[in-house]
């Protein structure tokens, strides 16, 4: 979600940085009490103004010697090296050519700064990118200085000013610069791996910290700036941004972004595309095999964005496209402003996976409008969207009793997955299951998982319950996406604000909040959740196990969610006899499923019985999309079958070097090929 590194290094690793710039700004000391432990912290002065754009950052000045001692990278962000707090980007505007002949896009970027404290430099966060030169607008040089390279994480650019910046002040910066043909954001595709075959492409995928390699920027969530962007390709390529596109004229495409964005949901696509209208603000781009697949798939995308303005308020970014990725894009879907990019692997010809696309929607406004300050607080983003997504998946249901029987039913398919990560493949204590991990010295990419998404979304559904249920918590949401729209935040700005809001309800006061924010493993409560929906799937898999004699009448009137709940429950079983497991997928039909939320759970349970027959559908799954969700997995599952590992490994490395960079980063740890 590439350009491979295929040296396997040391990811782990203790940072000692310098103390800060002294703190300028009066402050109060605060103690937190509802933390892992008491301690005492310092928090700014705060300012009153709702749209402070200020507010996301000034309680963070000072770090503490703890914290510097465990690596993190700067006071604000543990994964980067930028000091916003010092100066911070507002707007961004790019001039930038693709070469598609060397794999690099290189072009100029003015960086518009406003300065909040004095100082004499600026620091960015850069990965492998050439910089040719650094200047103000009038053409004054600057002298810059590029530190040491800290793999995963990139280098630190500093800049010097030639005399001192006082606060208020604004500066531009204008660096011309090129990426390197390994940018860890990119993808740079051949003909031969497009649909077309005719015409090579391009994609982005800047979260969490890729964008360094993109752009120098201040990578951090913690600041948002709007952008506009010239982009010049080749005349037989559409390009396309996470903004409103504008002019196209001699291979010259023109964007703006007039909504603040984080530097993660920065993205571009160049490719030979076609499109088609969905709705009065909708497109669907794609490849021109794809098109009129697409175009079926996705036709209710304008009903629900009306569902989830009902729910959030106004679609504030105007434009709502989908771009139907090729198969190496490595995510389900990504959530960049006026584009969201979509893994082919939904195109299943049944409708059955839209929930990815409310999902998407909903990050319209948790993540893309209100955002995680850094990446600790991940679940702001992912576990608010999961929450929004099947509340605004239930809506759509005329009849009531079955909008919150349909609602429960897919929580409890993601308390499935959630369960699988944390006793499976995390282990329950691995401070990575933790709601706010710590990441000081972790690459976000290693914390990635269903943890913020299901154990977060399954929180807010515990505090929707004990404050009263749907009715108050709506009211609390819409408020609390108002309150903090084109702003950045943590775990205890959102905790304060929701006990400011429901400041004389009790219940609350039974919260264990340390637990929830910093217990490892599984959640300290699970929701009563309405299980009507899992009753004959339960029946069914005691009867799998118990019995030999299988029917398609058993399985006739399931929806494509309680087969897909039926294969996970085998998952969590004692694997299969192979015949048995033969027999259910042929008389189930699962063998001709083209369901890729089937397919992937069924040779799932293929290795786990070991059946041989099914390796080579096995490799040609994952070998032909890279949706992480599935590859992992699997490659995981086929490690553990100690006859085939080799085997696995060797068609990984065949595969790497067509592969995104997160996704080969993440499978060489799954196949213990790196730290």
């Amino acid at each position: 979600m590439p350009v491979i590194c295929t040296k396997a290094i040391k990811r782990h690793f203790r940072l000692i940085l310098r103390s800060p710039a002294p703190v300028i700004y009066e402050c109060k000391r605060t103690c937190f009490t509802t933390l892992r432990k008491p301690y005492n912290s310092f928090q700014l002065r705060r300012s009153n103004s709702r749209n402070d754009s200020n507010s996301v950052i000034n309680k963070y000045f000072v770090q503490s010697n703890q914290e510097k001692a465990m690596g993190a990278l700067s006071p604000l962000d543990p994964s980067s090296f930028s000091r916003p707090e010092i100066a911070i980007i507002r707007h961004i505007s790019l001039i930038l050519d693709v070469d598609f002949e060397n794999k690099v896009l290189s072009g100029i970027a003015d960086l518009n700064f406003d300065v909040l404290q004095n100082t004499e430099e600026i620091i960015l966060d850069v990965n492998n990118v050439t910089i040719q030169s650094i200047e103000f607008r009038d053409g004054t040089q600057l002298q810059y200085n590029i530190g040491s390279h800290v793999p995963n994480f990139g280098s630190k650019l500093s800049v010097s000013l030639p005399h001192p910046f006082v606060a208020r002040q604004k500066l531009v910066l204008r660096i011309k610069y090129k990426t390197s043909p390994s940018a860890s954001a990119l993808q740079w595709l051949e003909p031969n791996q497009t649909s077309g075959k005719q015409h090579p492409y391009l994609f982005s995928q800047c979260q969490p910290i890729h964008a360094r390699s993109i752009l120098p920027c201040q990578d951090t969530p913690s600041v948002k700036f709007t952008y506009d962007a010239e982009v010049t390709a080749p005349e037989q390529f559409v390009v396309l941004m996470s903004a409103v596109r504008g002019e196209n004229r001699d291979k010259r495409t023109m964007f703006q972004q007039s909504v603040p964005i984080p530097s993660y949901l920065l993205a571009i696509a160049v490719a030979a595309l076609e499109h088609r209208r969905l709705g009065p603000r909708s497109l669907v781009w794609s490849e021109r095999e794809e098109i009129e697949r697409s175009a079926w798939e996705f036709a209710d995308t304008e009903r629900y964005l009306a569902a989830a303005e009902d729910l959030c308020g106004p679609y504030q970014w105007g434009q709502y496209d989908l771009l139907v990725l090729p198969p190496t894009f490595p995510y389900g879907g990504m959530e960049n402003p006026c584009l969201t990019f979509v893994t082919p692997t939904l195109l299943a010809g049944d409708r059955s996976q839209a929930d990815v696309i409310v999902h998407e929607i909903m990050h319209s406004w948790t993540g893309n409008l209100v955002t995680n300050r850094n990446f600790e607080h991940f679940w702001l983003n992912e576990g608010f969207t999961v929450f929004l997504e099947r509340k605004v998946g239930a809506s759509l249901i005329a009849d009531a009793a079955e909008a919150r029987r349909s609602r429960d039913f897919h929580s409890i398919l993601g308390l499935q997955e959630l369960s699988e990560t944390i006793n499976d493949h995390f282990g329950a204590a691995s401070p990575l299951t933790k709601l706010v991990p710590d990441l000081k010295g972790v690459h976000p990419d290693d914390a990635f998982s269903r943890v913020p998404y299901e154990k977060g979304s399954l929180f807010l559904r515990y505090l929707e319950d004990l404050v009263g249920g749907p009715e108050v918590f709506d009211e609390f949401l819409r408020s609390y996406l108002g309150h903090f729209q084109k702003q950045s935040l943590d775990t205890d700005e959102f905790r304060d604000y929701l006990l400011s809001y429901f400041s004389g309800d009790h219940n609350l006061a039974n919260v264990d909040w340390n637990a929830w924010f910093y217990g490892s493993g599984m959640p300290p409560i699970i929701p009563n959740y309405d299980t009507s929906m899992t009753k004959a799937v339960t029946a069914l898999v005691t009867k799998i196990t118990e019995e030999d004699k299988f029917s398609y009448d058993d399985v006739k009137s399931f929806t494509p969610h309680q087969m897909i709940n039926l294969l996970q429950e085998l998952i969590d079983k004692e694997a299969l006899p192979i015949e048995k497991l033969r027999s259910v997928g042929d008389v189930y039909k699962v063998n001709a499923s083209k369901n890729s939320e089937i397919i992937y759970r069924w040779l799932r349970l293929c290795i786990r019985s070991r059946d041989q027959e099914k390796l080579n559908d096995v490799f040609n799954f994952v070998n032909q999309q890279g949706r992480m969700k599935y590859v992992r997995p699997i490659y995981r599952d086929l490690y553990a079958w100690e006859e085939v590992r080799q085997q696995a490994i060797d068609n990984f490395l065949q595969q790497e070097p067509y592969m995104m960079h997160v996704s080969a980063y993440t499978l060489r740890k799954d196949l213990h090929l790196s730290d």
